[in-house]
């Protein structure tokens, strides 16, 4: 049994490892830990050497689970004449957008889609491109979610 006074350093231990972020040095989120058991010695034992402990217990269990790099979604309308609605599609699906719906809105259409942000920088430039000016577009943050397992190899090599 481990005496209360070392949870903290425990603790600490556990809060270090997640914030550097194992192999990609992205924090962890979403972690649920659960003190199962340990062991304790009245002269070998100490905050520091249960912080370390922790620490390399956590940095373990991230290497045997296979950690899920997530990436920044947005939600993104596109309003566009018709004429240049083919362009545009192909272009957002050549960013990884999933596009929700298309509709239309007057003499207009509307393209609902989410895509990643890392694919977006530069949208601004092409949509204008692509319409000749004439399209616009409204982009905001909608979700994480889990990167292409490309991308989490590119980061740890």
């Amino acid at each position: 049994m481990i005496p209360g006074e070392y949870i903290p350093a425990i603790e600490a231990g556990l809060r270090e490892e997640a914030k550097s972020g194992g192999k990609t040095g992205y924090p962890l989120v979403d972690l649920k830990v659960t003190l199962v058991d340990g062991d304790y010695h009245d002269v070998d034992s100490s905050d520091m050497a249960f912080r370390f402990a922790a620490s390399d217990a956590l940095r373990n269990a991230i290497e045997q689970a296979g950690p899920v790099l997530l990436e920044p979604i947005m939600r993104l309308e596109v309003v566009t004449p018709e004429d240049y609605l083919g362009n545009i599609t192909a272009d957002l699906a050549s960013r990884r957008a999933l596009i929700e719906r298309t509709s239309t809105r007057g003499k207009l259409m509307v393209i609902d889609a989410r895509a990643p942000l890392k694919e977006m920088f530069g949208y601004s430039t092409a949509v204008r491109s692509l319409s000749q000016g004439r399209a616009s577009y409204t982009m905001e943050p909608l979700e994480y979610a889990a990167a292409p397992e490309s991308m989490l190899e590119a980061l740890t090599g």
